[in-house]
Order: structure tokens, then sequence, then C-alpha cells
């Protein structure tokens, strides 16, 4: 099967069935105006077997293929892309969520004595700038609420993130990628809630797995999801256990956020669900990975 073949064979794979179990949330169809423009885009140099495609005109909404396809490929690529764009995420109100009457997370614990409301932890001016930019980012995408009520709270914390890479000239002139830059990530300290949680032994994969599922195939198509968990809905009566507590108040999380226990099962159950017909046959997922064939 050619690569123009494996396109076709993709695109009636991905039928109602799978649109439907991705169909909007309702909550987050009001997006206030601080986040409604795309970020500005800097298109890094990239390896010489690479290049950039774009599906707009307007150049913000770039995608990365190899360039050694030939024109007619690239043309089936880009034209497959380009009919399901709503599918590729550029800033955060973009990501449009699992419906959640299929798919939700759960917070089940074993004793709720143990749980209790946390003081916020201390932070350096740089830091509740970071934080403040972090809160208003997804409050805005309809990610959390205020909540004053709750019962349950975890404090806000700051820690070190290695970001991005790029790529510079070595010795010979070749593009190597290199120069992790270092940022700051905004946390929430849910030790006691993932202490007292249970269990999910729902099944995960293992990479090297994974990756022997996909040797021998002609083509290779990489997807990297972006804010994954911030696809599934937590249960509603859930979300009072997720409370955040930061310098500017309470929030939960309508969303699954990060630290929580349990969450890798969640979005695997969810993958599984959603993909069933397709995993195995001519695609496998690794966590927020997946890898088309």
């Amino acid at each position: 099967m050619n690569l123009n073949e494996q396109l076709n064979a993709l695109d009636n794979k991905i039928g109602e069935e799978v649109h439907e179990k991705m169909e909007p949330l309702p909550e987050i169809k009001q997006i206030a105006p601080s986040i409604e423009e795309p970020p500005s885009l800097e298109l890094k140099p990239l390896p010489e077997h690479l290049e950039y495609a774009l599906l707009r005109e307007d150049s913000k909404l770039p995608v990365i293929i190899n360039e050694n396809l030939t024109i007619e490929q690239k043309s089936a690529l880009i034209q497959l892309l380009r009919k399901h764009v709503k599918a590729i995420a550029m800033k955060i109100t973009d990501i449009q969520g699992i419906n959640p009457y299929f798919c939700t997370h759960k917070i089940n614990i074993e004793d709720t004595s143990k749980l209790m409301i946390q003081p916020q932890h201390c932070l350096n001016q740089n830091m509740v700038e970071v934080v403040k930019t972090k809160i208003i980012k997804i409050h805005d995408a309809g990610i959390i609420y205020p909540i004053s009520d709750s019962t349950r709270v975890s404090p806000t914390q700051v820690v070190p993130k290695k970001g991005g890479m790029t790529v510079v000239p070595n010795d010979n002139n070749e593009l190597i990628p290199t120069q992790t830059v270092t940022r700051w990530r905004v946390c929430i300290d849910y030790h006691r809630l993932n202490e007292v949680t249970i269990k999910d032994h729902f099944p995960l994969p293992f990479l090297d797995q994974v990756l022997e599922q996909l040797v021998g195939h002609d083509y290779y198509c990489f997807l990297d999801g972006m804010c994954n968990y911030f696809q599934i809905p937590v249960s509603p009566e859930d979300q009072e256990k997720t409370t955040l507590a930061c310098p500017f108040g309470r929030f939960a999380y309508m969303r699954i956020p990060f630290g929580l226990y349990n969450t890798s099962e969640t979005f695997q159950h969810c993958m599984i669900a959603i993909f069933d017909k397709l995993v195995g046959e001519m695609m496998e997922f690794f966590m927020d990975d997946f890898f088309y064939v």
C-alpha cells in the first residue's frame, strides 16, 4: 500500500463515531478576549530531511513533514490535514475536549477524614507573576472556576521546567537539536489527595512494545497531543476535590489537572475506547504520543 492509499484508509477509518466522541464540551464556547488571538509563531530551523508545510495562508498553522516525499504525496498529506484541521491545536482554547457523557475522570477516595484545607506555600514575587499568568490563562479557557466553599484544598507551587529545544549547526554544518531552555511550571501539590485515592489498575502500555508494533512499515506519522489531560472533564461530584489555593483565591478544575493520581489510566482508557478499531491495525499510542502507520 502506497502513501496515498494509506492516507485514504486513515481518513475513512476516522468516521462519524470518533467525531461524535470528540464532540466539543459546552462550557468553553464563551472565550475571554484575553486569549482569543493565537500566539505568534517562530519557525525554527529544521534538520535537512524535514520541512514546514502551512495549512493556512496566514502561516498560523505550520506542520512538519518529510522533505523527501514526492509532490503528490505531500499534496495528499496536506489535503488530509486540512480536512481535519480542527484537530490541530495552536492555543489552549483550540482544545475542545471529550464529550462528558462518554468519558470523565473520577476521584474515588478511601478516607475523607484525611482530606483537609492545606495552606498556600510562600512564593516570591516572580513566582506569583508566573502563577497569575497561568491562572488567568486556564480560567479564561474554561479549565478552572472560582470556588469558595471547598473543604479539600491543595496548595500551588512553582518548580523549574526544562523547556523546548533549538537546533544549532555543528562542525560539519549539520543542524543538531540542543540547548534546553529552563522555564517555570505551575504545579498543584496533590500529595495528600493522592495518598487516599483508590488506585485504578487499568493496564498501561510498555513503550518498547509500542515501538515494536511500528517496525516494518514504509511510512510513519507522529502526533503529539496538546494538553491531553485538559481534554477530559472531571466528574462534577469530584471537581471540589481538585481545588487549588493560590495568592489570587481558590479554584476548582473542570478538566483533569496535572499531578492527580490515576490520570494516566483515565487517559489510556479513554483513548482505547475512542480509537478501539484503529489500535493495532494502523495506530499505536503511548501517553500523549500517537503513531500512525
